[in-house]
């Protein structure tokens, strides 16, 4: 049985008064829909609500209307077993779902054309497949698309003998190929790094590369890495780091102005501690630097940001969330503080291994998805005891020529044992406004609503509860469907269920 719920808020300003309004709709759930079952949010169609649920072999999308009523649950039967995951591309009436699954040692990367109704428009499509050694990496085939949605890159990596070996396929929204490429070139994956795979309104596929001088160094060397449709191979563009030391990098293309724009923190040693960002933008038009801004961070935002300890370290725990670019070429980013306590462990969090570790969650290029997150079941990573936490959002404008406009922090402080779903944080873009969305209750049942203007002004708006005890929210795993509209994961004792948000 469905439930609505509907929030009234009276804000007092210069007016009489004016009502804010939330309108919350959480779907049911099958006894099924365990928190052991992985899950995507497709989006909306034709006014419905489409998730797509698994657990083990048994893949289905659940069709939810405007009321988070189920309308009908589709059981994907023509998918195989051994599926290894599942990518979705959205459209307003209907969507392209690509998979890969494994029979012997042979790899099947498929494609279908889904109506909104979760019903095959085409019958599925082998794309490419791929014969792989025993005891190797299987999930090898990713999928991205652009801004727009009118390309889609279809690409598979392979790191075998000191070699990176990549094919990427380039399709428009109706999976005809445009182009098909291929870079072989000699590989260290103790030293070098390939990651932020995307690709542009103009079917461009860019992705950045970075090189550390030691096997537990910082990279030192950075480059871009661009291939145009009419191309035949990729070329990089160099970036020159001024003798400074970077470990995480954020790509963002932006359509409108036809940029790249690369973010990351710096260090002046290597294994120091981080003294800002560095921000780098490359057009594509001119085919040359547009801007390269090194920002030291001050004292007084590294008080204001720190959650404890040494104001020299404050930086140190921050990674980049998110970058928004604005209609100017000029951007909004967000870093959180994060870190994690593993009891009987006397390194309990270290950056480093964090960003290198080839056995981490959070590295490695073989399966990438920049689109959405991955809910992890409780405990089933990890057999020590690790506390998770979430700490402050650093938020910066940077103009088009990567000089940071104005800052601002907002707080919050989150931990858990064991499990991480409830944290972090998702954002909802509406206007020339932001809104940062996230727990700031250990019960999960209370969402906080704090809106960031163009010009930096924070306004804490009412915050969201759950409507009756036992409901959970996992906003950091949300997806904004409509201008105004976001869709909530949450659980409910053992169950998964959905909330759609109207604000």
């Amino acid at each position: 049985m469905k439930r609505i719920y509907k929030f009234l808020f009276i804000l007092l300003f210069h007016l009489p008064f004016s009502v804010f309004a939330q309108t919350v709709a959480i779907s049911d759930f099958d006894r099924e829909d365990t928190r052991d079952m992985n899950f995507e949010i497709i989006g909306k169609m034709n006014s419905n609500i489409l998730v797509y649920k698994n657990i083990r072999s048994n893949h289905k999308i659940s069709i939810f209307d405007k009321e988070m009523n189920t309308l009908e649950t589709v059981k994907l039967d023509f998918v195989p077993d051994r599926t290894f995951n599942i990518d979705f591309v959205s459209y307003p009436d209907y969507f392209i779902m690509v998979y890969q699954f494994q029979k012997g040692n042979i790899l099947h990367c498929m494609a279908v054309k889904m109506d909104a109704n979760a019903q095959k428009m085409t019958e599925p499509v082998e794309i490419d497949t791929t014969r792989i050694p025993v005891m190797s990496d299987n999930k090898i085939y990713s999928t991205i698309y652009s801004e727009d949605r009118k390309k889609i890159v279809i690409f598979k990596i392979q790191t075998r003998y000191q070699k990176f070996n990549m094919q990427s396929l380039l399709y428009d929204a109706d999976m005809k190929l445009i182009s098909k490429n291929r870079m072989l070139v000699d590989y260290n994956e103790r030293k070098e790094g390939y990651d932020n795979f995307l690709v542009g309104n103009d079917g461009s596929f860019v992705f950045t590369y970075a090189k550390q001088s030691g096997n537990r160094d910082n990279y030192n060397a950075l480059s871009l890495f661009i291939k145009s449709p009419q191309q035949e191979t990729f070329s990089s563009r160099d970036i020159d780091l001024n003798e400074k030391y970077i470990d995480e990098v954020k790509l963002k293309i932006d359509n409108r102005n036809n940029r790249y724009l690369i973010n990351t923190f710096y260090y002046k040693k290597n294994r120091g501690s981080i003294e800002g960002l560095f921000t780098y933008v490359w057009d594509k038009t001119a085919d040359k630097q547009y801007a390269s801004q090194f920002t030291e961070i001050t004292d007084s935002l590294r008080y204001e940001a720190k959650s404890g300890g040494l104001l020299r370290f404050a930086l140190d725990n921050f990674f980049i969330r998110q970058v928004v670019v604005k209609a100017d070429g000029g951007f909004i980013l967000a870093a959180e503080d994060h870190s994690t306590d593993t009891r009987g462990n006397n390194n309990n969090f270290n950056r480093y291994d964090y960003l290198y570790n080839p056995y981490s969650l959070n590295s490695g290029n073989y399966y990438y998805n920049p689109y959405t997150g991955y809910y992890r079941p409780l405990n089933s990573f990890n057999n020590q005891s690790t506390r998770y936490y979430y700490e402050n959002i650093l938020v910066l404008s940077v103009s088009k020529t990567g000089q940071v406009q104005w800052s601002n922090v907002l707080h919050k402080s989150q931990f858990d044992d064991e499990e991480e779903n409830f944290m972090s944080f998702s954002t909802l873009t509406s206007g020339n406004e932001i809104h940062f969305l996230f727990n700031n209750d250990r019960k999960y049942q209370i969402i906080s609503d704090q809106g960031i203007a163009a010009d930096g002004t924070i306004t804490r708006y009412p915050t969201l509860k759950s409507p009756q005890k036992g409901y959970e929210f996992m906003p950091s795993l949300s997806k904004q469907v409509g201008a105004r509209q976001i869709i909530i994961p949450c659980a409910y004792r053992n169950n998964i269920c959905f909330a759609k948000v109207d604000f």
